[in-house]
């Protein structure tokens, strides 16, 4: 859009019979147009400072001489431009007050797409008039070195070296010229400029400093501005490798997406930047911050490529709002984990069954399976192999109060191997919810080995048997042979799990078990389980010696199961009956190995037969003491108890009439009549019953007759 300069004013008129005349003085601009026309560019510098000069002497400004100022300033600045001396173009340009947007358009590599065709400016008409007839600043330059070198150069003026030159040093020259503007326009006139033209000027400006490498005024004027198109300077920060100026601006705007893109490329090395020193812990930090489990699912797996230690604990920190959908998010992430990283998907796993206790089967079975895997891998090598078995036969080779799983702790050298075992057996015995049937499976193979391991799988399906015969025959674990009857099923009792697990550091596997409640005494129920399988273990011991001859006790395999089965004997003596022992008990064993049992058992019985003895003469005392109280109350009371009467007709024996002496009792007032109803002790002992106090019936109550 143009707009017409001011026109001149007269004082001056000629009046005619058919004209008027004005006498018009030369105008400033009218001057300044004819020494450009004749390439007098000092001389329209030199009246151009005049009028300046005059325009700041006035206190009050004229605004139509002011608009002669930048309409000259204009066209020196264009006059100036098309000859290619672009320092004085840019500044006569600047005071002319030239939308910054002109100039611009002059440069397409840089305006993009923040000009097009369909906008207007604001111009003075005279300026469009002059303005350069081109397209670009390039190809002004080359139209200025035809006209000045053709055709002195060959084989043409673009392609000569020195032209070429020449054209690049010009186009430099445009370049900061143009800088130059944008800056002192963004400073003076910045504030007082609509919007658009602000971003235009700020985002052209951020090219310019980012293919001249300048830095620092690039991060400056990220920071500070806030109309920077970002659509426009992503393709020149990346191909420049401004990687961190594009950070900065996806920072400035919120958009995590993108940011993230860029800190990957970084970290995988298709993009390097000095300036951005660790991307790997800015994109953790981000995820941490942001805590948006959607962004961490996404980055989730290619972070446990990185580094699978902090990774793990990014997924494993970042929260949900629902529930349900967490644990469908959960499920989701475990799945791409096993496809992409197994290995990050254990430990995701082990998360999931570990700390958030999921009750999944099908999680508990898989987690249960990777262990066992990973001790079977284990065993692959000859030497964990050949440890395992001597620390086997080291324990089974002499009597010992620690349980196996507590020795093997204790001197093993610490390494993956022993870790792993250990995590295997507080896992199995911890978990109810993995498919035991195919973890014993899965332990076949190795079963020799992993007697333990297998024992607990055992109980978990119930085959008591089966697993009291690994652990008191193969292992030779007396101690937790006796812990899986007391504890009904359980090879490795809670609170030995934790003590185990915290010697070893490994305490997480140890919450899987249920915690123990203190000061809860077993049902009847839980007490008939523990003798069931202390019967079933001493089963065991006598099958493991029942082919064994009669020899004094040695060390051995035989002499060291009827030790045991003494032990327990001893021990749980008061859960098992003679009677049933003996019929257990192999004709080959020697008697002083139930000695102490049958003594002890004996001693008992004759106690409690004599206790008994003792209780019934007691109850008997005061039961006889009770009937004489009784005797002396109901004589006291009028009531006569086995006296013979004087005859009646209705009684011609002389016999007690009960039915007589209980009316003439109901007579009086009620009294309590103790009637002795104590009976006899059984010889085995029990309790004595007293005589019990009861109220004589009136007739009123239509009681029985006493008899």
């Amino acid at each position: 859009m143009s707009r017409r300069p001011t026109f001149p004013r007269s004082s001056v008129l000629v009046l005619g019979s058919n004209f008027v005349q004005s006498l018009l003085p030369t105008t400033a601009i009218s001057q300044a147009e004819s020494l450009l026309e004749s390439h007098r560019i000092a001389d329209v510098v030199e009246l151009l400072d005049q009028l300046r000069k005059k325009v700041q002497s006035k206190f009050v400004v004229d605004e139509d001489e002011v608009e002669e100022l930048h309409y000259i300033y204009q066209r020196i600045g264009f006059q100036c431009f098309l000859e290619t001396r672009f320092e004085d173009a840019g500044y006569n340009l600047f005071e002319g007050n030239l939308d910054p947007r002109v100039l611009i358009s002059y440069f397409p590599d840089l305006r993009g797409a923040l000009l097009s065709s369909s906008d207007e400016l604001d111009m003075f008409s005279g300026i469009a008039e002059h303005m350069p007839p081109y397209d670009s600043v390039d190809d002004i330059i080359v139209a200025n070195l035809v006209r000045n070198y053709s055709p002195h150069l060959s084989p043409n003026t673009r392609s000569a070296p020195p032209t070429a030159e020449l054209r690049r040093v010009l186009g430099m020259a445009a370049l900061e010229m143009l800088e130059v503007f944008l800056r002192k326009w963004r400073r003076v006139r910045g504030e007082s400029g609509s919007p658009e033209v602000r971003v235009i000027v700020d985002t052209v400006l951020a090219k310019l400093f980012a293919r001249a490498e300048k830095t620092t005024d690039l991060y400056g004027l990220v920071n500070d501005s806030n109309d920077l198109e970002l659509s426009e300077l992503e393709p020149v920060l990346q191909s420049t490798g401004q990687y961190n100026a594009l950070c900065k601006l996806y920072q400035r705007r919120g958009d995590d997406e993108k940011l993230l893109e860029v800190w990957s490329k970084l970290v995988d090395g298709e993009w390097t930047d000095t300036d951005i020193p660790d991307p790997l812990s800015d994109i953790f930090n981000l995820l941490t911050e942001r805590r948006n489990r959607q962004l961490t699912q996404k980055w989730g797996i290619w972070l446990t490529k990185k580094d699978s230690e902090r990774a793990m604990k990014l997924l494993t920190t970042t929260g949900s709002s629902k529930r349900g959908q967490k644990t469908a998010d959960d499920l989701a992430m475990l799945q791409q984990l096993r496809t992409e990283n197994p290995e990050a998907a254990a430990q995701f796993l082990e998360y999931l069954v570990l700390q958030k206790r999921s009750t999944d089967r099908t999680l508990h079975t898989e987690l249960a399976l990777i262990c066992v895997n990973e001790i079977l891998s284990f065993l692959q090598d000859e030497t964990v192999s050949k440890l395992w078995r001597a620390k086997a036969s080291s324990y089974a080779s002499a009597p010992s109060i620690t349980p196996f799983l507590a020795y093997f702790e204790a001197t093993t050298p610490d390494s993956p191997a022993k870790r792993g075992r250990l995590r295997t057996a507080l896992f199995l015995q911890g978990s109810v919810l993995y498919d035991a049937s195919a973890v014993r499976e899965a332990l076949a193979p190795q079963e020799q080995i992993l007697c333990v391991e297998l024992a607990i799988v055992e109980g978990k399906l119930g085959h008591h048997d089966q697993a009291l015969s690994l652990l008191a025959t193969t292992v030779r674990d007396h101690i937790s042979a006796e812990a899986y009857c007391a504890t009904r099923g359980c090879v490795l009792p809670p609170r030995s799990a934790l003590t185990l697990a915290e010697k070893s550091g490994l305490t997480a596997w140890a919450g899987v078990a249920p915690p123990v409640k203190a000061g809860v005494s077993p049902s009847a129920a839980d007490e008939e389980e523990t003798k069931r399988l202390l019967h079933i273990l001493l089963g065991v011991y006598m099958r493991g010696s029942d082919q064994t001859p009669r020899r004094p006790l040695a060390s051995g395999a035989a002499n060291g199961t009827v030790t045991a089965a003494a032990n327990l004997l001893n021990s749980q003596a008061l859960k098992f009956d003679p009677v049933d022992v003996l019929e257990l008990v192999p004709a080959a064993w020697p008697l002083p190995t139930l000695s102490a049992f049958l003594t002890r058992s004996f001693r008992r019985a004759l106690h409690a037969k004599h206790e008994g003895m003792l209780i019934k003469g007691v109850a008997t005392a005061q039961n006889l003491a009770i009937s004489e109280e009784a005797h002396e109350v109901l004589k006291e009371q009028g009531a006569i108890v086995e006296e013979a009467l004087p005859p009646s007709p209705s009684s011609s024996s002389g016999e007690l009439d009960e039915k007589v002496a209980y009316e003439h009792a109901a007579q009086s007032a009620p009294v309590d009549v103790v009637i002795p109803t104590g009976r006899g002790i059984d010889e085995g002992g029990g309790g004595m019953s007293y005589g019990s106090s009861v109220t004589a019936p009136s007739e009123e109550d239509g009681g029985d007759q006493l008899r």
